[in-house]
């Protein structure tokens, strides 16, 4: 299975002086790949001189999510007044060739970013990085994991900071063994992104990988278990020993088992055994929704 991924723009593709004459190309037509922010500005405006070097600064870091043109409406009056700009700066975004939205008056960097982050999910490249994904995700549950890691690293290519083609990637590397570089991968998740589904899948399933379970005291713990079916202590012993074996049913009937018959055990040591499974096995995986849908009934019958 592939997937191709246009290649990543330049540095240099990112931003650029337009006029009225290039305006459909610049613009326009090229929005119909990815967005296009156009900046109006004058050499004289004050705010222009704040706003101009803050967002051409945080569409690079954007990595080719959007795209920013800049006009100068001293010399391009054209298409400055098609759209009704009465002040500057005066920024619209375009999105297959049509606005999209925009603001008036210099931003703050940070609400620069909320604004190039929401545009950045619109647009041709969002709905191709979007495909892939999908393709990527189908890939993995196929375990065809050497194509699903094919095409995270093609998404990652095109948006660096995607959290949930860097926690696939990751999933896909501890699916292979190579924990060291599923490790790496994670670390280069943005700390804004930590606390993503996926990612926080990803790091339950690095940790149970990186900590191995001896699965060779099962055989005494089924039996402590013959003899007193409410050994809690063994029954959630024995749930972890399954999990780490591969068996995520027996497990997830286990600790259930032990909520079912007293939730508080152990500081609730159950419930939360099950949270951090639902963790590594991915909130979309069906042993994960299984399993919150039978603790949920549990909690509040």
């Amino acid at each position: 299975m592939t997937f191709m991924l246009d290649a990543k723009p330049q540095a240099a593709d990112l931003v650029k002086d337009s006029n009225d004459k290039n305006f459909a190309k610049d613009v326009i037509e090229a929005s119909r790949t990815v967005p296009v922010i156009v900046d109006f500005w004058a050499p004289w405006c004050g705010p222009c001189k704040t706003l101009g070097p803050a967002i051409e600064k945080v569409v690079k870091q954007a990595n080719g999510k959007v795209k920013l043109v800049k006009i100068n409406v001293d010399e391009n009056q054209q298409y400055a007044a098609q759209l009704r700009v009465q002040s500057i700066p005066a920024v619209f975004a375009f999105v297959n060739g049509q606005p999209v939205d925009g603001f008036m008056g210099a931003l703050p960097e940070g609400e620069i970013k909320k604004f190039i982050d929401k545009l950045g999910s619109q647009g041709g490249l969002a709905e191709e990085i979007e495909a892939a994904m999908t393709a990527a995700n189908g890939a993995f549950a196929e375990k065809d994991y050497q194509a699903a890691a094919g095409i995270f690293v093609q998404i990652i290519q095109a948006d660096r900071e995607h959290a949930g083609a860097l926690a696939g990637l990751a999933r896909c590397q501890i699916e292979m063994g190579d924990l060291e570089n599923a490790k790496a991968t994670l670390a280069l998740v943005p700390p804004a992104k930590a606390k993503d589904p996926a990612v926080l899948s990803a790091n339950a399933a690095l940790e149970l990988a990186l900590n191995p379970v001896d699965t060779s005291g099962a055989a005494a713990l089924e039996a402590r278990l013959g003899k007193n079916p409410d050994d809690h202590q063994a029954r959630f012993d024995l749930a972890v020993l399954r999990n780490g074996a591969g068996d995520r049913q027996q497990a997830l009937d286990h600790l259930l088992y032990i909520v079912k018959k007293e939730r508080g055990w152990n500081e609730e040591a159950a419930r939360k055994q099950l949270v951090k499974l639902f963790e590594a096995w991915g909130p979309k995986d069906e042993m994960t929704l299984q399993g919150r849908r039978k603790l949920s009934s549990l909690l509040f019958s």
